[in-house]
């Protein structure tokens, strides 16, 4: 599919979508304010499911910390690792204007923080509003080490809806009976894929369908007549996840930090990092109504987490003794429901999104199989489907992370040999994605590939899901930026005819899209935040894989235009 590049509305465009950045601070950050936290990454003992497990957390908390702020303000946050592993902290979805240094996930923006080390994440956030959220980006440490971060509207503003009584966060998460990281490494030795989760939680409790999880189930309160807000977070490490609530709907007010045009629905699917902001009145009889998740599960054959976490919504003047009401929740495997709801998000006001683009990529995300390597034992090292170890990639090429140097360190620094800038444009080859895909195509390259852009670049990409091994629902998360979802649909992307589905004028501004079983998204962005942008499924299993690649952005014209200086803290490598 070709787009006319049209350089004169280009910078045109370049140029509003930075006043569109800049309006709202010229209008008043003068309120803004620096917030200082500490979070000392230290083992702790917690109990869940009759056991006690000794896990990793911030400041001894599991959850960790929720983090308050409004829009504009800065937050500098000191990391110090008491743990024994290495860690670095990713701030899900923040936009990190020019702080690319501070965005987190290890051996892309730095060298992760070593036991008795510390680093100091410093950032400001400007022009999101809602819920977003923090976690390690270290192994899988992000199990038990994230919280929320709460961006409430900037100083003089209000939300663009009713302000609400009371506001209520939910992190939807995932527990085992082991040790997190342990569970990872037995598969990256067998190349077998994990052992799922015991549970899921909700605020880190699994709740009362659970045993010994009764007495510890989260209680959120309601008055009759009230309108309140909840923020929802699926932190979940492989899960993506049904949510509702008895007898309540909800009225969905925004998604990943920006709001959309309200509407209604009883159930929730919220892919691992995503976020929702709803609505939900207290006009039920006064009592206690269960909050309900359970896995969205469309990998056919593939194990899961089968159980259902509860909180409850508890009414004021309703006696703590009455049984909660338990509400329906879809089938694991119900895509139209999952359709029905991703398809109703838009853009609250008129997007910003490009005509054209300058950049027209396709990118292949799914599954794969290694042959076993001559010198491996394969009855213990190649456990996955006849004999090979399970992999995973984007246009045929399993991503490796370097161990001497981060990515972003390596460009400003002009070391060679740690990357390199010819990740595809489209897959090597062309072949029926979604269909009976030849086994000669299960096994992919792997590489440290970057695709490089052009500061200001309007870009687009196709992410087609692949039948390989199996076809499944991927969260890609691209970091340092929003982007517009401008289509979706099944089957293998047509540009001939699914182009007239483009949604150009309210499409939703999100930071990670579920790209549908057996399906495609189409994506938007302007290439405005100069750096090294890691884009990734969400499903931390796959990530493990190599279900990966990274954007270097050049810098532009100007110091407004680069990436600022690192800090002098910043971890090395050693």
């Amino acid at each position: 599919m070709e787009f006319l590049k049209q350089p004169q509305y280009h910078s045109l465009f370049v140029f509003l979508f930075g006043l569109v950045l800049l309006f709202p601070a010229a209008l008043s950050w003068k309120d803004a304010v620096t917030h200082v936290h500490q979070f000392v990454i230290q083992e702790a003992s917690v109990k869940r499911l009759c056991k006690t497990q000794h896990v990793m957390t911030v400041n001894g908390m599991y959850p960790g910390p929720t983090l308050e702020i409004k829009n504009g303000d800065t937050l500098s946050v000191k990391v110090i690792n008491k743990g024994k592993y290495n860690i670095t902290i990713h701030w899900h979805g923040v936009r990190q204007m020019r702080t690319g240094w501070a965005d987190g996930p290890e051996f892309v923006t730095q060298c992760p923080i070593r036991p008795g080390g510390s680093y100091t994440y410093r950032f400001t956030v400007r022009g999101q509003e809602g819920t977003l959220w923090w976690h390690a980006h270290s192994t899988w440490l992000r199990a038990t080490v994230y919280g929320a971060l709460l961006i409430q509207p900037r100083e003089g503003t209000n939300f663009p809806f009713a302000k609400p009584n009371r506001q209520s966060t939910l992190l939807l998460g995932e527990w085992w009976n082991a040790n997190p990281v342990d569970v990872v490494r037995e598969a990256t030795r067998t190349g077998a894929a994990p052992n799922i989760s015991d549970a899921y939680t909700i605020n880190g409790q699994p709740g009362d369908l659970y045993n010994c999880s009764k007495q510890d189930t989260v209680v959120v309160p309601i008055s009759s007549g009230e309108t309140n807000l909840l923020r929802v977070v699926n932190s979940a490490m492989n899960q993506p996840l049904f949510f509702t609530i008895a007898n309540h709907k909800f009225t969905v007010v925004g998604a990943d930090a920006s709001y959309v045009k309200p509407f209604t629905t009883s159930v929730l699917m919220l892919g691992p990092g995503q976020t929702t902001d709803v609505l939900i009145s207290g006009d039920q009889t006064p009592g206690r109504y269960y909050m309900a998740a359970r896995a969205y599960q469309s990998a056919q054959n593939a194990p899961f987490d089968n159980t259902t976490t509860t909180a409850i919504l508890e009414y004021s003047k309703s006696s703590s003794a009455a049984k909660p009401i338990m509400p329906r929740l879809p089938a694991f495997n119900d895509t139209p429901t999952v359709t029905a709801f991703s398809t109703s998000f838009r853009s609250r006001e008129k997007a910003l999104v490009p005509a054209q683009v300058d950049e027209n990529l396709f990118f292949t995300v799914g599954l794969g199989l290694n042959s076993c390597p001559p010198n491996f034992n394969k009855t213990q090292q190649c456990q996955g489907p006849n004999g090979t170890r399970f992999t995973a990639s984007m246009n045929n090429v399993s991503f490796s992370l370097p161990s001497n140097f981060s990515l972003l360190q390596a460009h400003k620094q002009g070391i060679r040999g740690v990357f390199t800038t010819d990740f595809p444009a489209a897959p090597p080859r062309v072949f029926d994605y979604t269909g009976n895909v030849s086994r000669s195509l299960f096994q992919p390259a792997t590489g440290t590939k970057l695709y490089r852009l052009k500061y200001g670049s309007r870009v687009q990409v196709v992410l087609q899901g692949t039948s390989i091994v199996t076809p499944e629902n991927h969260p890609i998360h691209l970091h340092g930026y929003d982007f517009y979802i401008i289509a979706e649909g099944f089957g293998n992307f047509n540009p001939k005819t699914d182009s007239s589905k483009f949604n150009l004028v309210d499409p939703p501004l999100r930071n990670t899209a579920a790209v549908p079983v057996g399906g495609w998204a189409v994506i938007r962005f302007v290439a405005d935040n100069p750096g090294v942008w890691l884009m990734h499924c969400h499903l931390d299993v796959h990530i493990t894989w190599g279900l990966a690649m990274a954007f270097l952005v050049e810098d532009g014209v100007g110091k407004l235009e680069a990436i600022e200086p690192p800090p002098e803290d910043l971890p090395i490598c050693s």
